[in-house]
């Protein structure tokens, strides 16, 4: 900051998660006018921080911190150190001298879906289903052109309340995601409700994140990425601050409105309808899979595409 002479010499550094409420004569020229955004690290960004955190922690030799990094897509500095502590203390817990990648992979699924709750009792009924609705999502997911690979399936319950998961890890850095991928995103939210509809005629409440997921998107393709014929490229909503969460408001009239929940409503609905086609298509794989992850209850992405590419039994 110039305009104080005594403090020659001296850098002023600030931080903030709410620039855009900065006064603008602390961030006009000769004020805070270096601006230097933190965002989320890349792959390569994850993969080097995590290296820094585990060089305080003994780690096997064999670890793959680049698989570790692209299985934790998204996460900041502070999640990817704590993610190096749970795989100590993992290892600690079972008496190992060293952490290994298994480790690793557990933490990431505490800090994505909290801890294994293992005094969670589920009937065999609940447990079947949840087996489906899961074995929906990868089965949706392998089916479609524009997904991520699936890297694991468990119908182990979490604390976050999460009865089962699906995890998909890109093979990369991921900026850019196209109409089709969205869509077939969507699909893949879907393919658990799909798969319960199609194997029990039922609708359970373990869809209620899934449907959550899939409305956002749909609304973002509708309001905020042009991807529509109707709208094209009419921006319908602001996003208020993009480091907070990413609040947004709508800038149109009401009958808009009205018709941005129905293009988004028939968005979620065609993908609803596709993912029950595919899932009747292969009924076969959708009963040989969930018997699988039922009895196993957790599977690798490699044992579910094998199991997926055989024969079906007869």
């Amino acid at each position: 900051m110039d305009g104080f002479e005594e403090n020659a010499g001296v850098i002023i550094m600030a931080a903030t998660n709410r620039p855009e409420s900065l006064d603008p004569a602390l961030t006009r020229p000769g004020r805070f006018d270096r601006r230097v955004p933190v965002e989320l690290p890349d792959l390569k960004g994850r993969e080097e921080i995590l290296k820094v955190h585990a060089k305080d922690i003994k780690v096997a030799d064999d670890v793959d911190y680049n698989k570790i990094a692209r299985m934790a897509a998204g996460a900041s500095g502070a999640e990817l150190a704590n993610i190096v502590n749970e795989a100590a203390l993992r290892a600690v817990r079972d008496n190992r001298k060293c952490a290994t990648e298994a480790d690793f992979e557990e933490s990431i699924e505490v800090v994505i879906a909290g801890y294994q709750k293992k005094n969670a009792i589920l009937t065999p009924q609940e447990k079947k289903v949840v087996a489906y609705h899961e074995t929906g999502h990868a089965l949706v997911a392998a089916l479609q052109k524009h997904t991520a690979p699936v890297q694991k399936i468990t119908i182990i319950p979490r604390t976050s309340g999460a009865l089962g998961y699906t995890m998909q890890v890109d093979e990369g850095n991921h900026y850019l995601m196209s109409k089709e991928e969205m869509l077939d995103e969507i699909a893949t939210l879907t393919g658990g409700r799909a798969a319960e509809e199609v194997k029990f005629g039922l609708v359970s409440t373990g869809a209620s994140n899934d449907i959550e997921k899939a409305t956002r998107i749909a609304r973002a393709m509708v309001t905020q990425y042009g991807m529509t014929d109707e709208f094209d490229m009419v921006a319908l909503e602001t996003v208020q601050n993009q480091y907070l969460g990413g609040d947004t408001s709508l800038a149109c009239s009401s009958d808009t409105q009205k018709r941005i929940d129905e293009l988004v409503t028939d968005i979620v609905r065609k993908q609803h309808d596709k993912a029950k086609q595919l899932i009747s298509d292969h009924a076969d794989k959708l009963n040989e899979l969930a018997e699988y992850l039922y009895e196993k209850e957790t599977i690798t992405g490699d044992e579910f595409m094998k199991i997926l590419n055989e024969p079906a039994k007869k």
